[in-house]
């Protein structure tokens, strides 16, 4: 007799545990002989060598299968119990499980090339009209990235222009000051990871929310650095933004040149940056068109009744 601890994620322990510890209480069923404590991240196992080995190795593919998929069934444990569900062949189109294994993947041919542009090129612009996809794939591919330890963070910025850039009159920390500018960056990554595991790299400096106006004098190493709408940036802000690119760095720019809030004195940065840039070799850019919206369904007739209006 032979007694084992095991540690779990504790960011994935009430997917680990399921709907009423159904997941554990499954488990159990699977190994009668072992006698096994669940308390919070750990796992207490004893019993004979061979089948604490074994229970070992099983826990080990129910892990990697969570840190995968993002979720984790009764059925899917009994089927890798059965071996008849050891390892799943990933599809070639699939970026990433977000919460609850939903699949994210490129929707249209855009959206492919954008993706296809983020294995080639470090720097990339992505413009189109509203629900393109642009930001969410953007963070879809900056937290694979992160997955793979392709890089160490990945940092998110976003031009906040109601304010002005001047966050200081507004109530609370940093992040208070900019959660109004970056909400939709923040549905993103939800939808991606988990609430808990979110907040713990943001936590960690990890994940990181970093205002344009505080970008100045960085060099962004070994990171996803995203850069949302960006039509409501000047040219100075944007050649500022740019230029802070460092070793092992992607940089990705996002935005929609029909929407420019900026007063109308001030000409966006992105527009004219988007023809400088142009041209030149390692830098990718994708015009996302209303054919590219993947939305609600009434989202692309809406954007075409605005441009026939503005025409």
């Amino acid at each position: 007799m032979i007694e084992k601890k095991i540690y779990l994620d504790t960011d994935s322990l009430i997917v680990f545990y399921g709907n009423n510890s159904e997941n554990i209480d499954r488990i159990k069923t699977l190994f009668p002989k072992l006698k096994l404590i669940f308390r919070g991240d750990e796992i207490i196992i004893s019993g004979e060598k061979t089948e604490v080995n074994d229970f070992s190795s099983f826990i080990q593919k129910l892990k990697q299968r969570l840190e995968q998929y993002n979720q984790l069934s009764v059925k899917e444990i009994v089927l890798i119990f059965e071996k008849k569900l050891i390892s799943v062949k990933k599809s070639d189109n699939i970026i990433i499980y977000g919460n609850n294994g939903k699949p994210v993947f490129p929707r249209s041919e855009n959206q492919k090339r954008f993706v296809a542009l983020y294995d080639k090129k470090d720097l990339i612009f992505a413009t189109g009209p509203a629900g393109t996809g642009k930001t969410y794939l953007a963070i879809a591919l900056a937290v694979k990235a992160l997955k793979n330890n392709e890089v160490k963070r990945i940092i998110l910025s976003r031009p906040a222009v109601e304010a002005g850039e001047n966050l200081g009159f507004l109530p609370g920390d940093l992040k208070d000051k900019l959660d109004p500018y970056l909400q939709a960056i923040y549905d993103a990554l939800l939808d991606i990871l988990p609430g808990n595991k979110l907040n713990k790299l943001m936590e960690q400096g990890v994940i990181q929310i970093a205002p344009l106006a505080y970008m100045r004098g960085r060099t962004l190493s070994d990171a996803v650095v995203v850069l949302d709408e960006a039509q409501n940036t000047t040219i100075p802000q944007l050649k500022m933004f740019l230029t802070r690119m460092g070793e092992n760095s992607k940089f990705i720019v996002t935005g929609d040149m029909t929407q420019i809030d900026l007063p109308k004195k001030t000409g966006s940065g992105l527009v004219k940056v988007y023809k400088i840039l142009n041209g030149i070799k390692g830098i990718g850019f994708v015009d996302f068109k209303k054919e590219d919206i993947v939305r609600h369904p009434l989202v692309a007739p809406i954007v075409e009744a605005f441009e026939k209006t503005e025409s």
